[in-house]
């Protein structure tokens, strides 16, 4: 188990501060004291983080952390923390390193032995999932999906086979497209549910199937930061093991067909989603 040694007190830590995602209310006594305290705040995009710091009173100088200077970044800053400066690490909105950058900054000042400390607060992932009305006991975070190719057709049948919520992150010009992908590979009764604008004036959650959904969104245009949950598998589809699909697919008269109609003859055959068959078969 890897732990975080002691350190004099000359060396400085990297706090990883989550923002509000909307309402500016939403942020901590505790990131604001620390925001203010720090001798550096780190931001993806200054422009955007100086509204939130000019409303709270904060006047911390700030840099630029970001996906394109992120690794030229690194070792200035673990200089500056060995130097006795402390660091606030904060995003545009919500938790760092949630799909936005700070991952490879965390993990080499870990390495370097310098202390990372986590303030949590605001995320959009958790916001959406508390209120969705989707089963919570058992999640996944998949991000935003590959704009094409193999890799977003793999990551459609991930989600569509997943025994658990899946939470994805995505752009209201794109939301239709993913919907019809999904619309695909889903049975036609799963759940759906779009959570729009979080914690904003017209925050909003629309549920449905993918059906339901693309003709609601054809005729009220999405707008705003989006999340989309798809709720997990039918409970009957995930008791059915790997093996029994695979053994099914092993069989002479599923081996003489083509991929596609391979997946579609097996799906009908044990009644499971067409989705989980394949990536079974993409794994072979």
């Amino acid at each position: 188990m890897e732990s975080q040694p002691n350190h004099p007190q000359a060396i400085g830590q990297l706090f990883v501060v989550a923002t509000p995602i909307g309402n500016l209310a939403d942020i901590t006594y505790r990131a604001v004291e620390t925001l203010k305290s720090v001798d550096i705040i780190a931001a993806e995009d200054t422009r955007t983080s100086l509204k939130l710091l000019r409303h709270y009173g904060i006047d911390t100088p700030m840099l630029a952390l970001h996906e394109h200077n992120e690794s030229a970044m690194l070792e200035k800053l673990q200089a500056r923390l060995e130097n006795g400066e402390s660091i606030a690490l904060i995003s545009d909105a919500g938790t760092p390193l949630v799909s936005d950058p700070g991952y490879r900054l965390v993990r080499h000042l870990r390495q370097a032995g310098i202390r990372v400390t986590p303030l949590p607060g605001a995320s959009s992932v958790m916001a959406a999932l508390c209120a969705a009305g989707l089963a919570t006991d058992h999640f996944r975070f998949a991000g935003f999906l590959p704009r094409g190719g193999k890799a977003r057709l793999q990551a459609i049948r991930r989600t569509a086979s997943s025994d658990e919520t899946s939470i994805l992150l995505e752009s209201p010009r794109r939301l239709l497209a993913t919907l019809q992908d999904l619309q695909a590979e889903l049975d036609a009764a799963r759940e759906l549910v779009v959570a729009r604008e979080l914690t904003k004036l017209h925050e909003e959650f629309v549920s449905g199937t993918a059906t339901e959904l693309i003709d609601h969104f054809n005729q009220h245009a999405p707008r705003g930061e989006i999340v989309l949950l798809v709720a997990a598998a039918h409970d009957d589809a995930v008791a059915l093991s790997d093996r029994q699909i695979i053994e099914c697919l092993a069989s002479a008269a599923m081996q003489a067909l083509p991929p596609s109609a391979r997946a579609k003859a097996v799906a009908n055959t044990l009644d499971i989603p067409r989705a989980r068959v394949y990536a079974l078969i993409s794994a072979e």
